[in-house]
């Protein structure tokens, strides 16, 4: 059996993502799929807009045969951390052949050309980076800076290599490439090329819509009215849940909690978190103390230097318990610590049990019989994981289902 791998989020499961599913597998002429997906926090920092079961229930009825958790301090990370952690996944369970992925570019060869040379790093590109990093920009914008110098200096027919950073999933593409080359991996990629319209569109363009202007229609309205760009499955799990008060949720949801938690802590307890560098926690420390909104927060915090992807990823690490030393640890360790399974179909139970046996990390089917594991960094991991639902569940407007405790009473996803 040819087993497909896809790394997601479905934020919320969109026409767009069904056809990525359908290209893919006929791109890879695979017989099942397995999808890495994020949990209830996703990596542009913000909560999920319904939790990760109602959407594991969504992916299974359109394509998706087994999903399995991408643990929530590599969900909430950088592009680099977040597409590494996926592909280990993908790499360290033993029964997936390939990797499909969107671009804008569609071109799987000029998108490999250039992670290997962003994976060697030659010194003469490092040199670059170091003098662009001192001008005071975000890391984004200065790898392509001294990528485009660099590749000047070289074969000329590669300078256009330099604009594949200009747009987010080919950056996204570049690192599932880039995991796969650092993980020596068999996995085959391949990209489906993104058509219509661009990932952050803020208005809805019929029937291939971006996510964020779906988002923005449900949080404004409550109501899915962007149906035409969602299949019907997928508007009426969406519906389902919002009228029974779990969703949509919104990184404004926590707003108090958030300014709390910040007027609390310490300039030395911010800068444990991941990403909080150079000073960045004075300055997060002093926006709280001035900032009566979140908006007025993120405005008082976010620069060039410090975008608001970046900084919203960090307040979802301070609500999470996370610290940068776990990351650390982790990424130690190899990455993930665990496949945590989230639901299958028929197909996906053949798929888990082949996995069962294959798998180099543990396969985790109930969080509860890991809660003492004696293996400390997957006891680590779950209880961040439970305690980014324990606060993810607090943004819900029905209070039955606000209790703590759900990521060991949750039961898997099973479609027949």
């Amino acid at each position: 059996m040819k087993v497909l791998g896809i790394v997601a989020e479905y934020n919320p499961f969109h026409n767009g993502h069904m056809y990525h599913i359908e290209e893919s597998k006929k791109l890879t002429g695979c017989d099942a799929v397995v999808c890495v997906m994020s949990g209830n926090f996703i990596q542009r920092g913000e909560p999920a807009i319904i939790n990760k079961f109602a959407r594991t229930e969504i992916a299974l009825g359109h394509g998706v045969d087994l999903v399995i958790e991408l643990p929530v301090p590599f969900a909430v990370s950088s592009a680099e951390f977040f597409a590494y952690g996926a592909v280990s996944i993908l790499n360290s369970i033993g029964i997936v052949d390939c990797l499909s992925f969107g671009s804008e570019s569609g071109d799987i060869q000029s998108l490999q050309e250039l992670a290997e040379i962003l994976v060697s790093e030659p010194e003469s590109y490092r040199n670059e980076l170091k003098s662009q990093l001192s001008a005071g920009l975000s890391f984004p914008v200065c790898r392509q800076k001294a990528l485009e110098k660099y590749l000047k200096t070289q074969d000329k027919s590669n300078e256009a290599l330099a604009s594949l950073l200009e747009t987010s999933n080919n950056i996204l593409a570049l690192e599932y490439l880039k995991a796969l080359i650092k993980l020596n991996s068999n996995i085959q990629p391949s990209t489906v090329k993104r058509i219509s319209n661009s990932y952050n569109t803020q208005e809805l363009t019929g029937d291939i819509s971006s996510a964020t202007a779906i988002r923005n229609i449900i949080h404004r309205s409550k109501v899915v009215f962007g149906s035409q760009a969602m299949p019907l499955l997928a508007q009426k799990i969406l519906e389902r849940e919002i009228s029974m008060g779990r969703g949509p949720n919104s990184l404004y949801s926590y707003e108090n909690i958030l300014l709390a938690f910040l007027r609390r802590a310490t300039p030395q307890e911010l800068e444990s978190i991941q990403d909080v560098s150079e000073g960045l926690e004075y300055r997060i420390k002093n926006a709280a103390e001035n900032s009566g909104s979140f908006d007025e927060l993120l405005a008082n915090i976010c620069t060039k230097r410090y975008p608001k992807t970046r900084i919203q990823r960090i307040l979802i690490s301070l609500l999470a318990g996370m610290k940068r030393i776990d990351t650390e640890k982790f990424m130690k360790s190899g990455g993930p610590q665990y496949a945590r399974i989230l639901g299958f179909n028929e197909k996906g139970r053949e798929l888990l049990s082949v996995m069962k046996k294959k798998s180099a990390i543990p396969v985790v089917t109930k969080a509860s019989g890991y809660k003492t594991s004696s293996d400390s960094l997957v006891s680590r991991m779950l209880e961040i994981e439970a305690q980014a639902t324990d606060t993810y569940v607090l943004a819900y407007k029905n209070p039955a289902f606000k209790k703590a405790g759900q990521e060991f009473t949750q039961n898997i996803v099973i479609c027949r």
